[in-house]
């Protein structure tokens, strides 16, 4: 064989090698990357849903996980065959989503398949070996912001439009009244709740009933208030995240949460190959960086000195231990609950 052509064989297995070389690692690091499945009764307009959504596209964006998902799916009973859909079809390594409403579905799901992690949002418990609970716990942010409406207000009525009267919602309505009082002994706070999650027409509405009975400010646990805020140019506190742009003038700040050390602790626990059921309520609280403040924007300019020094002397004393906001799940007395249409 003449020396050409030995050049010429050597430098095609030099390239055959190379381009195996160059693709093993890729596919390796295809198959390491674990299927995330969110799977959601509302639809993601709706903040609650959103906040997880956003983190997994985080998540997916890094590198860590494929993420596919289904939203607005309601409480019909639908849940259930999209659940069990994902399971035998994608085979996912985690399936995750807001599970109020759907308990019961997704516990059946999630006990026959006992290798798939499931993480669900949940005023109940975690369920060995595969059911994880979490919470938007963001209870503490939500004291603040009433202690921002109760400095603020001018007819001492504030108003709180909120989905139901359970747990995980009453405990948001209490803090932000807590925070409301102690900066204003006279404060009146008045709730409505909508009997829904996702109903922004009739939350607005009760929203007007509320300025048009002397409100001046508003707590929009729901989505849709705001319109009403902005409309009757009335002071606001959104919800789960920071809805300013929705109405700069009017959107003061608002409770935010974040499922990112949720999500980061859910991906490190699989990786390990060591998922464990449990209560994940820890995550979601602002000395974990699971809720937070929103920024004052330009409030930040207008508000009183003595209030933002209240604020942010509560805040560091939440993040260092030494404040603790009350826990308070139980339904206001004087609340009002709007019939279902």
């Amino acid at each position: 064989m003449s020396g050409r052509k030995v050049s010429l064989l050597l430098a095609l297995l030099v390239v055959l090698l190379t381009s195996v070389s160059l693709a093993k690692p890729a596919a390796v690091h295809a198959a390491d990357k674990p299927l995330v499945y969110g799977i959601y009764a509302t639809p993601l307009e709706e903040p609650w849903p959103n906040v997880i959504h956003q983190a997994l596209l985080a998540a997916e964006k890094d590198g860590q996980i494929t993420y596919k998902h289904t939203d607005n799916i309601g409480y019909s009973g639908d849940m259930e065959k999209v659940l069990r859909d994902a399971a035998t079809k994608d085979k996912p390594t985690l399936i995750i989503g807001d599970g109020f409403g759907n308990e019961e579905a997704i516990r059946a799901v999630a006990a026959d398949y006992p290798k798939i992690a499931f993480a669900f949002g949940s005023e109940l418990g975690s369920t060995d070996p595969n059911l994880s609970v979490f919470d938007n716990w963001i209870h503490e942010p939500a004291y603040l912001c009433g202690l921002i409406a109760g400095s603020v207000t001018k007819s001492n009525i504030v108003g709180v439009v909120a989905a139901l009267p359970i747990p995980e919602v009453n405990r948001l309505v209490n803090a932000f009244e807590q925070g409301a009082l102690e900066a204003n002994a006279k404060v009146q706070i008045r709730v409505t709740y909508i009997n829904s999650f996702f109903d922004p027409a009739t939350a607005k509405e009760a929203a007007l009933a509320q300025i048009d009975a002397g409100a001046d400010v508003l707590y929009a646990e729901r989505f849709g208030v705001i319109d009403a805020a902005k409309e009757r140019k009335v002071l606001v506190f959104g919800n789960m995240v920071d809805q300013n742009s929705l109405a700069p003038d009017y959107v003061v700040t608002g409770p935010v949460w974040s499922m990112t050390p949720t999500v980061s602790y859910l991906l490190k626990q699989i990786a390990a190959g060591v998922y464990t059921a449990q209560d994940l309520k820890d995550f979601s609280m602002m000395a974990k960086g699971g809720s937070l403040l929103a920024p004052l924007h330009n409030f930040e300019k207008t508000l009183a000195p003595a209030t933002l020094d209240l604020v942010k002397k509560r805040q560091d004393e939440i993040l260092k231990g030494k404040f603790r906001v009350e826990i308070n799940e139980k339904a206001p007395a004087d609340s009002k609950t709007l019939n279902k249409k």
